[in-house]
């Protein structure tokens, strides 16, 4: 698969980072490995 760049402002990136650590705190408790949603949050957070 292509790396394809998109760009979010400031709302949508808030949005995408609120589910994503909602999905790791649900992996977590679940007692899953949530090291690709940690990598999605560096990416979203830089």
């Amino acid at each position: 698969m292509a790396n394809k760049k998109m760009k979010f402002d400031y709302d949508e990136k808030k949005v995408i980072i609120i589910a994503l650590i909602d999905l790791k705190n649900r992996l977590i408790e679940e007692d899953r490995n949530t090291d690709r949603v940690d990598d999605l949050l560096v990416r979203f957070m830089d």
